[in-house]
């Protein structure tokens, strides 16, 4: 099985382009993870692919410093440099790329609304889902 979860910053605005054999939608960005148990401030960093809609979302409302998580495979490309060496490539292909925050520090250029409370539901709660009290949760 080959799958990963990563919740992290984008390091730069993603970068959408069009595959010319196919036409469809590419979009590449670099994620920063904090490692969470290191005693020093460190993170790894890594190369997303996402494809066709969802690239399309990712270049229209994800801006350097946002946070989301992607959910996807790891991919390793060999490949010949200018100088005949080979070289490897290790990119995450995201089946799903969540929008989980505007950029640190806050004013974003998107359009992605987060200032809405979470509780603000334009639709009327299912009357046949139970209603729990905070009193009855153990914890």
């Amino acid at each position: 099985m080959n799958q990963v979860v990563l919740i992290g910053r984008l390091t730069a605005d993603p970068e959408l382009r069009f595959a010319a054999s196919t036409g469809k939608a590419v979009t590449n960005f670099r994620l920063a993870v904090n490692r969470r148990f290191s005693k020093e401030d460190k993170a790894d960093f890594f190369r997303v692919v996402v494809w066709d809609r969802q690239a399309e979302a990712v270049a229209k409302y994800l801006r350097k410093g946002s946070q989301c998580a992607v959910m996807g495979r790891i991919q390793i490309e060999q490949y010949t440099d200018r100088d005949g060496n080979t070289r490897y490539s290790t990119d995450i292909v995201a089946q799903e790329v969540e929008f989980l925050g505007s950029p640190a520090g806050g004013g974003g250029s998107s359009d992605y609304d987060q200032s809405r409370p979470v509780d603000d539901m334009s639709e009327p709660m299912d009357s046949s889902f139970p209603v729990v009290d905070d009193e009855d949760i153990p914890f």
